[in-house]
């Protein structure tokens, strides 16, 4: 491999980072909106992004005006989408928007069908109770943001995603 080639795979982006930045940023939007209409940590509790990431303070206010916080973990969520977006386009057959379009029907196969291997249908199987869990979780008690609850989240998510992309290396 040329030193150009090795340069240039380092470059191009990876279709599961981007999707990966995509859905990050989908969530992070997501609660930014919940935290402005109901409050994200819980009802009628607003999260305070900058304290809730740095520990420095108490992370929640009752007062549920529009705060710095609101904007700044907002725009880092759209700015997480468009580069997922950007990669996306760069990298995907049909871009951005048919990758969107695609995904029900991509995680559905996953989820029902076991042509592409039992490890990617436990894979898809882990990713969706983490998803499932979180959201079900956070809905029943009105708290969007517990340590606890992302724990336990991201385990299984993590493991999900690890044995997919195992499985693709391997294929």
């Amino acid at each position: 491999m040329s030193e150009s080639e090795w340069m240039s795979s380092l470059m191009r982006p990876s279709k599961t980072l981007s999707a990966a930045l995509a859905l990050l940023g989908s969530w992070a939007v997501f609660l930014t909106i919940l935290n402005l209409v109901i409050g994200a940590y819980s009802e009628g509790n607003k999260v305070l992004w900058i304290e809730f990431f740095s520990g420095t303070r108490d992370p929640s206010t009752t007062e549920m005006a529009f705060v710095m916080d609101d904007a700044l973990f907002g725009l880092i969520g759209l700015l997480l989408i468009g580069l997922g977006a950007r990669g996306l386009n760069k990298i995907h057959d049909s871009g951005f928007i048919g990758w969107l379009i695609g995904l029900p029907g991509c995680i559905t196969e996953g989820l029902l069908s076991s042509k592409s291997g039992a490890r990617r249908m436990i894979a898809s199987w882990l990713v969706a109770v983490g998803v499932l869990f979180y959201f079900l979780w956070s809905a029943m008690e009105n708290t969007w943001v517990d340590p606890g609850v992302y724990s336990v989240a991201a385990v299984l998510v993590s493991f999900g995603v690890g044995i997919g992309l195992l499985e693709e290396a391997e294929g």
